[in-house]
């Protein structure tokens, strides 16, 4: 298997090539730390590369030379750069909203992370917290910011994503303020957070991995039809941290979420791990006689 390293050459290569929208995305989340391992690229590159696994979802919170140089190194082997911002860690409060300073830190992070050649920005914990007044205008404030880093994305062609709850694939969020019908205006394509283990009743959820995720794709894609060209990217978990699962509890659990992304006719998954740990994707992959979608 060719594998290639990162070199300034390569990322300046990268910045100019087209930005790519593929039409099956399958991703896996990497933190930041992770990535400025080169080790620990070079080892999910690999895996990435050997099961068809085309997108890495990159925290950005900073640049650094070691981050610069294994970006170069993810892009060279043809993986899509997915940058990460999270935009308010907690959840926002209306000063943050109606914070310009706040906002520009966030804004400042967008443009360094295309700097480095991002295929596509993807906004996560853009909302309110959970104990702000339900209200349609919290998902119009949201909104405001949406629309700020698609104009500041104008020209580059980079692409816009964004994280949702699992809630609002269903419907609008009024106390958080997230509402699909309203976001697709601005976005290439939706992430909801599907995982199983943050649907109430808990252990109903836990017990049904497939009906979980079909159903709230299902949704989405109903709140989104007047919008056939917004993708769906579904993030899954490999694990239900509520209820401890064997190995091939596990291997069923993730099979059930894959096959449910894909009943629900959606565009493609990003699995979670918060620890990067992929051992039992991989070997789920490897396992199947054709690459997974």
């Amino acid at each position: 298997m060719s594998f290639k390293t990162g070199t300034c050459l390569v990322l300046l290569l990268s910045l100019c090539s087209p930005v790519m929208s593929l039409a099956w995305v399958k991703g896996i989340y990497v933190t930041q730390p992770t990535m400025e391992s080169s080790k620990n690229v070079r080892y999910l590159v690999e895996n990435a590369k050997a099961f068809h696994i085309n997108t890495f979802v990159v925290d950005f919170y900073r640049k650094s030379s070691r981050y610069q140089k294994n970006i170069a190194m993810v892009k060279a082997n043809g993986i899509r750069y997915v940058a990460r911002i999270v935009m308010f860690p907690d959840g926002a409060l209306d000063s943050q909203i109606k914070s310009e300073t706040y906002l520009e830190r966030r804004y400042q992070q967008i443009r360094e992370a295309i700097s480095l050649g991002a295929d596509v920005i993807q906004l996560d914990y853009i909302r309110y917290r959970p104990t702000q007044r339900p209200s349609r205008q919290n998902a119009e404030n949201i909104y405001k910011i949406v629309q700020q880093v698609e104009t500041l994305l104008q020209g580059t062609g980079v692409l816009l994503e964004m994280d949702i709850f699992g809630v609002a694939a269903h419907k609008e969020a009024l106390a958080i303020g997230q509402n699909a019908v309203l976001f697709a205006k601005s976005l290439h394509a939706i992430c909801p957070m599907v995982y199983p283990s943050h649907y109430e009743p808990f252990r109903y959820h836990a017990t049904r991995p497939y009906e979980t995720v079909y159903s709230s794709l299902v949704a989405l894609r109903q709140q989104l039809a007047h919008r056939p060209d917004v993708k769906v990217h579904a993030y899954i978990e490999l694990y239900n941290y509520r209820y401890p699962l064997s190995r091939q509890n596990k291997i069923n659990y993730i099979l059930a979420e894959l096959r449910a992304v894909r009943d629900a006719q959606a565009d493609g998954w990003y699995a979670w791990s918060a620890n990067n740990k992929y051992s039992l994707l991989f070997a789920i992959l490897r396992a199947q006689n054709t690459p997974s979608q």
